[in-house]
């Protein structure tokens, strides 16, 4: 299969979030949020793939995030086989977890490209796992208190690593399963 121009628009993404990670750093407001961060700065109002990211991603998360999900991207865009559930999966574990929409419009915008990015199976059984994830939270806490269910979207900072850590889960048992 002939993929060099796929894995030449990756590297152009890769390149494109590297010089977003570096504007960021260059804006040196770390607890700023990443939304508000890309209002502000004219530099970073190039990079539309920000859009997509959590309301709540601070800079500094944004960072070190966009740092896990691509670090792996050099090697594997130089691999003689491309895996392209790698290449997907590592961006949405690592920036979209918890943010279906966002990872569907960043999918979008690399697939006007790249049109198969985040079209595995693994990334439909991520999808399941996350509705499978929110419903289970959402049970959980109407038997735990039922005037608790409401806020299960609006949990503190413990809540939110709870809710990662059970989406994370799920997404590999169901990476082990075939539908």
């Amino acid at each position: 299969m002939d993929d060099r121009f796929d894995r030449r628009e990756l590297l152009l993404h890769l390149g494109e979030v590297l010089e977003a990670m570096r504007c960021v750093a260059h804006a040196d407001r770390p607890d700023a949020l990443i939304a508000r961060l890309t209002n502000e700065v004219k530099s970073l109002q190039q990079f539309t793939f920000l859009s997509g990211l959590a309301p709540t991603m601070s800079a500094a998360d944004f960072v070190r995030q966009a740092t896990k999900a691509y670090s792996r991207w050099p090697m594997e865009l130089l691999e003689q086989e491309l895996n392209r559930d790698t290449l997907a999966s590592s961006v949405r574990q690592a920036l979209f977890v918890g943010n279906p929409d966002g990872w569907k419009a960043f999918a979008a915008h690399i697939q006007a490209e790249v049109k198969w990015f985040g079209t595995a199976p693994a990334e439909k059984n991520a999808d399941v796992a996350q509705e499978m994830n929110e419903q289970t939270l959402e049970n959980a806490a109407s038997v735990e208190n039922p005037d608790q269910a409401a806020n299960v979207g609006r949990m503190g900072p413990i809540g939110r690593e709870t809710r990662l850590a059970l989406a994370s889960t799920r997404f590999d048992i169901l990476k082990t399963k075939r539908f």
